[in-house]
């Protein structure tokens, strides 16, 4: 699955090393061997990689950066091809401008932003604790629910959209689906040529301009994984998720690419 020449999955590792504050950046895939071709595109590439668990990504998260030897942690999954580097550095800022303030900052609780500019970062201690005490499978699989379930126990600190603006339950910036990849591959073919790195702004005005762009994979806007889990969320509501009918899940795509890109040791 390609993005102007290139697997998707190095398109979004060149918007992510745009981020000023970046820190280290590494893939973070599994040992399936389907994931050698990551691996080989990583070592043409240039990227450090990690291979660990498929379905523990806990344990992958927190194996690798105890390998890159992370004091900080920054997650950012493979879903986001389109993130803005801006909003890295904005949500980074956060943790690192209020030293020994939050063990985990993002801008995802809530919300605000369009879908697919996801961005985690956590101390390392707070990541191990995680590792150490997560027994639900919901917190294995996604990484961090372990600490934004817990308020009371994590100083948890949280990034929003410039004016108030909330974006995340109507444009999909992420991929899971075809007609995410149409999206995608429709937005980099308007913008990509003018600024390879365009911004969430540019974004936005050419969904303005183009509405039959916005409208490629609209219907899946608001979808995500929490719908399967709000029986067990305490800190995520119904109005933060799409509910669907599981028929209309057709066409849903494995993005070859399933590797986690992974940002070390800020």
């Amino acid at each position: 699955m390609s993005l102007m020449g290139k697997p998707l999955f190095v398109r979004q590792a060149e918007r992510v090393l745009a981020s000023r504050l970046c820190g280290e950046v590494v893939i973070a895939t599994t040992w399936h061997p389907e994931d050698d071709l990551v691996v080989d595109v990583c070592k043409q590439e240039g990227l450090p990689f990690f291979r660990g668990s498929a379905d523990d990504l806990l344990d992958r998260h927190y194996q690798a950066a105890c390998q890159f030897q992370a004091g900080v942690v920054i997650k950012i999954p493979s879903d986001c091809p389109l993130i803005d580097p801006a909003i890295i550095d904005k949500t980074i800022s956060l943790y690192l401008d209020n030293p020994g303030q939050y063990d985990f900052v993002s801008n995802l609780h809530p919300a605000t932003y369009p879908d697919g500019n996801d961005v985690e970062i956590m101390s390392f201690p707070a990541l191990e604790t995680a590792w150490e005490h997560a027994q639900r499978p919901l917190e294995r699989e996604h990484t961090t629910p372990y600490l934004w379930e817990r308020p009371d126990d994590f100083r948890i600190g949280n990034v929003v959209m410039e004016g108030g603006a909330d974006y995340s339950m109507t444009h999909r910036f992420t991929i899971d689906y075809i007609e995410d990849y149409e999206f995608i591959r429709a937005v980099f073919e308007a913008l990509y040529p003018i600024d390879p790195l365009f911004d969430v702004k540019a974004v936005l005005q050419l969904l303005e301009r183009r509405p039959d762009i916005y409208a490629i994979n609209r219907k899946w806007a608001g979808v995500n994984w929490y719908r399967h889990h709000l029986d067990e969320l305490t800190t995520v509501g119904a109005e933060q998720t799409k509910v669907i009918e599981e028929a209309e899940e057709g066409g849903e795509v494995t993005v070859e690419e399933e590797a986690e890109i992974r940002n070390e040791g800020v």
